[in-house]
């Protein structure tokens, strides 16, 4: 646009000067007249009247070059300062559950709401973390037992079953276990064979094996519930996103991209203005 204006003013200044050349030839053809014509008094009034354009000539070359002036000094102080806000991209409720089963938390992250998905990323180290105690402690009795029950009961462990170790605990040896079967019609159900002997030393050794049996079993189930409570919580996680990048997207709708100019203008013959433009995008 300032390129626009040189333009101008060039076409304006040319425009000036051709019609100033053409009131001086016309004047300097009336004089010439006039002295051919040997009219004093003509002269005297023409040299008054040259003298009059003149005047009026400088005072136009004045007022040009002060409109030149002002054109610059309007463009040099135009200033314009733009401001953008550009909208951010939608974000994908796939990616959203994806973050979440791999890690509970990380979906509210990605919906910029992770004040809540902290957490779920809590529950799921510690659920990790009873995972892998109960795992453990439940393996470590698992070898107290059958070392226990090798030890005080006679027991071979070798390719046994958990329904064979759970057995050996209720009943002080495998004669007693397999009478009881018998009376109740159940006979493919007893324990035959020298590999599936056992005898304890007592009934407070059975006892004793019995609590470390039930110990390991219960640290088996504790794992399960760590495992559903990783999944649960996995669940819950992605649904929780799925809410907040909706939530998220819906607001981003609401949202306007817009764009801000502003500036300082002075203007000929008319009072200085500030201009300020808005462009709102729905």
């Amino acid at each position: 646009m300032y390129n626009l204006m040189k333009i101008a003013l060039v076409y304006l200044f040319i425009i000036s000067s051709s019609l100033f050349a053409q009131e001086f030839i016309q004047k300097d053809l009336e004089f010439s007249k006039v002295i051919k014509s040997k009219n004093l008094l003509t002269l005297h009034s023409l040299l008054q009247g040259e003298n009059l354009s003149y005047k009026k000539t400088k005072l136009f070359n004045t007022n040009r070059n002060n409109l030149n002036d002002k054109f610059k000094s309007n463009y040099t102080k135009l200033k314009s300062f733009p401001v953008e806000n550009n909208n951010p991209k939608k974000k994908s409720t796939g990616l959203a559950i994806l973050y979440s089963v791999l890690l509970p938390g990380m979906g509210e992250l990605y919906a910029n709401s992770y004040e809540s998905g902290k957490y779920f990323t809590i529950a799921d180290a510690v659920s990790w973390g009873a995972l892998a105690g109960f795992t453990v402690y439940g393996d470590r009795q698992r070898d107290n037992y059958l070392a226990f029950a090798k030890s005080f009961g006679g027991v071979n462990p070798d390719g046994k079953n958990d329904k064979y170790f759970a057995d050996i605990g209720f009943y002080d040896d495998v004669e007693s276990y397999n009478r009881e079967q018998e009376l109740n019609r159940d006979f493919q159900a007893r324990y035959t064979g020298a590999n599936n002997y056992w005898k304890w030393e007592s009934d407070r050794k059975r006892k004793e094996y019995r609590n470390l049996w039930l110990s390991s079993e219960n640290a088996k189930n504790n794992v399960r519930f760590a495992i559903g409570a990783l999944i649960l919580n996995r669940i819950i996680s992605a649904i929780n996103a799925v809410r907040l990048v909706s939530a998220y997207n819906k607001n981003l709708n609401k949202n306007l991209s817009w764009n801000v100019s502003f500036g300082v203008q002075n203007q000929v013959n008319l009072p200085s203005t500030f201009e300020m433009k808005f462009v709102a995008n729905f």
